[in-house]
């Protein structure tokens, strides 16, 4: 647009050069002020400062100019700032099982699941699955909170996955979170599926909160540690609604305590450690203690290329009347990133001690995947699953498992 005016300037420069020098120079003053004039406008425009808008009555509907009125519009106010970040997740795959499909929703797990209780949202079917679609919001309030957005969609159902705020700017290291939002306990709660180093969830979260882990209505304090190794304190208070270890009904009754911390041992090793306790009623009126603790350890080999160990473990105990379930759970992955492109890794899962029902089911998993871009991928996995039972008999549940997933418009970068 600069451009335009100046070219227009010395166009009307040349075809005035045969006219009095007079009435030239009064020419060139007035399209001096005129350019003055469009520059100012054109950066009003360019910085978001300029707004015309519709004010309504009772009377009529009239158009207000904002920069013939300055003093009736407060001019700083940007709309546009206000338009939510919107993302999208696709996720389908292709499962071989060597359970049917009417089978396999029956399954129980001793101690943890009852036959034909299982939520299954992700791969359930042997064929093909259609397993989500994902729609993320994200925009800042104002100057004092940030809101966020998951919507989880299925073939048949809806649902609110999380929505909450969090504070801007407070003093002293501080945020708070409102609204339902996933348990920041351990490492693998916050993460949403698509996000998995694995597509399968792992048996101790599957066991311990359901295959989408701990999602419920509450607030979140953190305070971070004015030290030089990062050190993050946290508390919970939440609604308890999830049944697998908890589900009281007749109020909010569940609280969560965590440290997170992590250091550099060099300029290429990264290490990340938590331990938690988390503290709610059950469906029994009993009382329900988790013991959390994960270790993660990151190697950088190179620009794209990576080696990260994680690890985590939790213990319950869970009373229901008079008995005490006491049960522990645990997993140990190793995922190799070679570059942009490919990853593959595998994992370790156990469930160990478990007086409700048998123990020491494990569950093998190996995968390699291959992205063609930061937003798409391809992922092959196999695992070989010892903890569930059909009938009453343990069968050992083989699935072979190609994932296709996609994301488009905005998408927050995931934590490491």
């Amino acid at each position: 647009m600069k451009k335009m005016i100046y070219i227009s300037l010395l166009a009307s420069s040349l075809l005035a050069g045969q006219e009095d020098m007079q009435s030239l120079k009064e020419q060139l003053k007035a399209q001096q002020k005129t350019i003055a004039e469009l520059m100012q406008r054109l950066d009003r425009i360019e910085n978001n400062q300029e707004t015309n808008i519709y004010v309504e009555n009772e009377a009529t509907t009239e158009y207000v100019d904002t920069m013939s009125q300055p003093a009736q519009i407060n001019a700083s106010f940007n709309q546009n700032a206000y338009i939510p970040d919107i993302g999208l997740i696709l996720n389908s795959s292709i499962v071989s099982r060597n359970i049917d499909n009417q089978a396999y929703p029956e399954y129980g797990t001793p101690g943890y699941i009852l036959p034909g209780e299982a939520e299954l949202p992700y791969n359930k079917d042997r064929g093909f699955n259609f397993n989500y679609a994902e729609v993320s919001m994200y925009s800042a309030v104002d100057p004092y909170f940030d809101a966020f957005a998951i919507f989880h969609m299925e073939a048949d159902s809806f649902e609110i996955d999380e929505g909450y705020v969090t504070t801007r700017d407070l003093d002293y290291g501080l945020r708070v979170k409102a609204g339902k939002f996933k348990s920041a306990i351990g490492r693998y709660n916050e993460l949403h599926q698509h996000a998995w180093d694995f597509s399968e969830q792992t048996l101790l979260y599957s066991n311990f909160f359901g295959p989408e882990g701990l999602s419920d209505p509450g607030v979140q304090l953190q305070w971070v540690a004015p030290t030089s190794t990062y050190l993050m304190v946290g508390v919970e208070a939440m609604q308890g609604t999830n049944e697998q270890s908890f589900g009281y009904e007749k109020g909010n009754s569940l609280y969560n305590t965590y440290v997170k911390t992590s250091l550099d041992l060099s300029d290429d090793t990264s290490v990340l450690a938590g331990v938690s306790f988390m503290h709610g009623k059950n469906t029994f009126d009993g009382d329900t203690n988790i013991y959390a603790a994960d270790l993660t350890v990151q190697e950088q080999l190179s620009s794209y290329s990576s080696l990260a160990w994680q690890s985590e473990y939790m213990y319950r105990d869970m009373a229901e009347d008079s008995f005490h379930k006491r049960q522990d759970a645990m997993y140990s992955q190793l995922v190799y990133t070679h570059n942009q492109n490919y990853a593959g890794g595998v994992r370790f899962d156990a469930l160990m001690k478990n007086n409700a029902g048998d123990a020491y089911a494990n569950m093998y998993t190996a995968m390699i995947e291959y992205k063609p871009f930061e937003f798409s991928r391809l992922r092959l996995e196999y695992s070989v699953d010892e903890s569930k039972y059909f009938d009453g008999q343990q069968k050992n549940v083989q699935q072979l498992m190609l994932e296709l997933n996609v994301a488009v418009g905005a998408h927050s970068a995931h934590n490491f």
